[in-house]
This record gives structure tokens, C-alpha cells and sequence, in this order.
């Protein structure tokens, strides 16, 4: 039997994985002595995976994470007020199935952007729409595009995301027609969709950087009461790594 004509008709169906997977057959001798079953169940495997690996190549790459970061990378050796059982917790994705929020703070260099990719790059993995924004880029961009007509469509990809990470909340005072903007996505996005946000100021601070008491209050309404909370301290990372390199 000519298995060319077979071959073509795979491709023709797009059936990549299961091709390459037939080509290795065809070029093992071993594979000769496993039944038809067990070597049909190879090609279905080897389909599958090839396809579930590449719609997560389309979530990372949409997800425009900042940092490549792996949660098995994540470090919990630095005392800098990690709580491993928490972040355990956190991998679990449990909490954007609930649709709650989670929050991280401390210094400059602490690791949260890098903690807050990692915990995105693992939801991607399990399936969840992941992006990633940093605020005050964001905001500019939603005034903009309120005068040219992208705005609809914007916050509809705000709201499509399963995780958005707003990072570096509070570099600069939320002023204005931002207040609002803040405002629409936490408001569209509550008890819908889990939002991660970054900041280098406590939660203690964010009602001054927002400035307008009512809009600040209906923010953080909607992001603190339900949010998990992770509080970094000590020096950076950064840092930590630079010492470590050079010795």
C-alpha cells in the first residue's frame, strides 16, 4: 500500500502532529511490533499535544507577558516575605476560576512583575486567557483612544482576558479623565474576569493616588475587598542576582 497518498490527505486535514507522528513510525522498526491500537493511539497523542502546544504559543504570545517567567522558577529562597503556601495556592489558578483578584506590593526590584508573569504564564498553560498591560502606558492609550475612536474595542479586549495584570500601579498620580478610564475597566471587570495588579505603594496609599475620593472609593470597592494580597520586602532582586553573578 502506497502511504504518500495517505500522508497528503493527513496534511490536507491539518493534521500536523499526527503525520509527523506517522513519518517517525514509518522510519522505527520497533513501532512494527506494537499493534494497530497502540500505534493509532501514538498518532492521536502525538496530534493532541501538538495542538495544545501550539494554542498555548498563540495565549503567550497575545498575552504580551513583560517578563519570560516560569512559576517553577520562582524564588523562595531570598527572605523577602514570600509565602510559598499562598503562592502554591495561587498556581492552582483556583482563583481566577472564583474570579477573585490578587494584588502584590514592595519595593522596586522585589520580583513582583516577575511573580505576577509567572502566575500568568502558568494560567496560560492551563488554558486561561492571560494579558498583561502596564497601567500608566494603559491609561494614556484609553485617553487616546476615547478621541479616536478605539475605544470600544480596547475595552473589549480588557474585559476578554480571563487574568489582566495592571502593573506599576501608583508611578504616577491617576488624574482626570484616567480616574474614569480606572474606573470602567475595574468596574466591567468585576465578579466577570480576575485582575492582578503591581504597585510599589501599600493599598493603605492607593485612595490618595487616585485622588478623587468617590472614584477612588468605587475602585478599590471593586478590587481590594476580594483580592488576595501579597506583600514583598527586602533588597532587589536584581541586586541579590548581581552579587551572586559576580562572586
Amino acid at each position: 500500500m502506497l502511504i504518500h497518498p495517505t500522508l497528503d490527505k493527513i496534511e490536507h486535514l491539518r493534521l500536523f502532529g499526527m503525520g509527523k507522528a506517522l513519518r517517525e513510525q514509518m522510519e522505527n522498526r520497533e513501532a512494527t511490533t506494537l499493534s494497530f491500537e497502540e500505534r493509532l493511539g501514538l498518532l492521536v497523542d502525538r496530534e493532541q499535544t501538538e495542538r495544545e502546544n501550539k494554542r498555548l504559543a498563540t495565549r503567550l504570545k497575545s498575552a504580551k507577558l513583560r517578563v519570560s517567567a516560569a512559576f517553577e522558577d520562582i524564588d523562595f529562597r531570598q527572605p523577602r516575605g514570600l509565602d510559598k503556601s499562598l503562592v502554591m495556592t495561587l498556581a492552582s489558578n483556583q482563583w481566577i476560576k472564583d474570579r477573585h483578584n490578587l494584588i502584590i506590593t514592595g519595593p522596586t526590584g522585589a520580583g513582583k512583575s516577575y511573580l505576577a508573569c509567572a502566575l500568568a504564564h502558568k494560567a496560560c498553560r492551563d488554558g486561561y486567557v492571560c494579558l498583561y498591560q502596564r497601567l500608566p502606558r494603559l491609561l494614556e492609550d484609553l485617553s487616546l483612544a476615547r478621541h479616536d475612536g478605539r475605544y470600544p474595542k480596547l475595552m473589549k479586549s480588557l474585559l476578554k482576558a480571563d487574568l489582566l495584570i495592571l502593573d506599576d500601579f501608583g508611578l504616577a498620580a491617576v488624574a482626570g479623565e484616567q480616574q474614569r478610564n480606572l474606573l470602567e475597566i475595574v468596574e466591567d471587570r468585576y465578579d466577570r474576569r480576575s485582575t492582578l495588579i503591581t504597585s510599589q505603594l501599600a493599598v493603605k496609599h492607593w485612595h490618595k493616588t487616585i485622588g478623587d475620593p468617590t472614584i477612588a472609593d468605587a475602585i478599590l470597592d471593586r478590587l481590594v475587598h476580594n483580592a488576595y494580597k501579597i506583600e514583598l520586602e527586602g533588597d532587589s532582586m536584581r541586586k541579590i542576582k548581581s552579587k551572586i553573578r559576580t562572586r
